[in-house]
């Protein structure tokens, strides 16, 4: 063979060569485009469930926020403003004012107060045969109207039975639960309203007390 020949063969297969290395390169590339991932695509799926989550937190504070505040405007009102607010205490409020006790009662407290209708007031004027005027007079109005106040929150899951709770006027009122919740020998009708400064629970009697004297007076 010719050295010519010899050559030519030689940078034919340099060139075959050459084309198969290419040719290798260019499926690697190829391969490599399939299977590797834009981390752009990651990095953006990362920041989307983020903004997710961070918007659902803010969500449930502001709901938990709400909340809060809807228990709290429930809860603006003191003892004294829940009496006014209520058409069936009217009686109780007159009292109230009469006695001096409003301001006493608007205070940081905590009282517990059981709060007699007017009903009971009115039964209460029947069975001492007098005038609500009469009522509003007597000397020991606001012993009677105290006889009505235990300090502190007393809520009616703490109550038991045969449970003695001693008043602001120094007597003590005793609890049935066998049966209907009763305060000495007055029904428990209404429980739990919650004031600022403490809590009212409504019954149907005026709770008199032991040393109660009814007295002549003049009516204003």
């Amino acid at each position: 063979m010719s050295k010519e020949l010899l050559k030519k063969v030689q940078l034919g297969l340099v060139s075959f060569a050459a084309a198969g290395v290419l040719a290798g390169c260019s499926t690697n590339d190829t391969t490599d485009d399939t299977i590797i991932e834009d981390p752009m695509t990651e990095e953006s799926v990362e920041v989307v469930e983020s903004v997710e989550m961070e918007s659902s937190m803010e969500m449930e504070s502001m709901e938990i926020e709400s909340v809060g505040m809807e228990e709290s405007a429930e809860n603006e009102e003191d003892i004294v403003a829940i009496a006014q607010g209520n058409p069936d205490f009217s009686i109780l409020v007159s009292a109230l004012q009469e006695a001096d006790l409003v301001e006493t009662l608007q205070g940081d407290g905590p009282f517990t107060v059981f709060a007699p209708t007017n009903d009971a007031f009115e039964q209460l004027l029947m069975d001492l045969d007098i005038t609500a005027d009469e009522l509003l007079a007597q000397p020991d109005l606001k012993n009677v109207l105290t006889y009505h106040v235990v300090s502190g929150d007393v809520m009616a899951a703490d109550l038991t039975d045969g449970m003695e709770a001693e008043t602001v006027n120094g007597e003590e009122l005793m609890f049935d639960l066998s049966g209907d919740p009763m305060v000495n020998d007055a029904m428990i009708t209404t429980t739990d309203l919650e004031a600022t400064n403490g809590v009212v629970h409504v019954i149907d009697k005026v709770l008199v007390p032991s040393d109660f004297e009814l007295q002549e007076v003049e009516a204003n």
